[in-house]
């Protein structure tokens, strides 16, 4: 029961490792909201997991949806400690100058926009407490980029950077920011990072894995424990690859 009391806000939390960091935190204690833009698979998770769950229908790039999150969170836990940016999208591999102005924003908007939203509503309630535990999940891609995935890289760098950068700001008063950084995963993004997920495919991009096989939302859930509860409490601006050794 690491997380006893918490309580905790998971973007992107119905699905993929979302659900998995949902999952374990409540395992943990913790009381979660499941923001996600996805309502029906909120809803579900939430009645699975029973009254520590609070199912919130949200689109993390848009301002007035997250203002409502933060609204209900408040109204039904008293407040906040965690935040966890787990909500993001992917693209097909293709080369940059083909990405559409279109899919560009939509991109930045859920993998770069929403970090910055859901500051603007975590920060004061957790400077007011004097804690809080911010967490990123970014990527693999945002340290060691692959080709044809340029702008989905570089929104992984800015939330990297971004965690480093508030969680200088944010150590006076009390609150870590962290970051964790997935290989591939078994979630229903992999095809999508893949291009296409054949038998062939898998071989290629597990050769690149030393340990020879995709993360899990378990091992994303592990890490999100650690780094978001009070046995880390001295650890804050760190990215920690969960990739089996890929980013070697």
């Amino acid at each position: 029961m690491r997380l006893a009391g918490e309580r905790a806000i998971v973007t992107g939390g119905a699905s993929g490792f979302g659900e998995g960091i949902v999952r374990r935190f409540v395992a943990e204690g913790a009381r979660v909201a499941i923001a996600d833009l996805n309502a029906d698979a909120a809803k579900v998770l939430a009645a699975e997991l029973g009254e520590a769950c609070l199912a919130v229908p949200t689109d993390v790039a848009d301002t007035a949806s997250v203002q409502a999150l933060f609204e209900q969170v408040s109204e039904a836990f008293g407040g906040l400690d965690i935040l966890v940016n787990n909500a993001g999208m992917g693209v097909k591999p293709s080369p940059m100058e083909t990405m559409e102005e279109e899919a560009f924003d939509r991109l930045m908007g859920v993998n770069v926009r929403s970090v910055f939203l859901t500051a603007r509503q975590a920060v004061p309630l957790m400077k007011a407490q004097g804690r809080g535990a911010i967490l990123n999940i970014a990527s693999t891609g945002g340290v060691s980029p692959r080709p044809n995935l340029t702008w989905y890289n570089a929104s992984k760098g800015w939330m990297i950077t971004a965690a480093r950068a508030m969680a200088v700001e944010l150590a006076p008063f009390g609150v870590r920011v962290n970051v964790v950084n997935p290989v591939a995963g078994e979630t229903p993004m992999l095809a999508t990072f893949m291009g296409a997920d054949t038998p062939e495919t898998r071989a290629r991009f597990l050769a690149s894995i030393p340990i020879g096989r995709f993360s899990t939302p378990a091992d994303i859930a592990a890490a999100a424990v650690y780094l978001c509860s009070p046995e880390a409490s001295m650890v804050t601006g760190v990215a920690m690859e969960v990739d089996g050794g890929r980013c070697i």
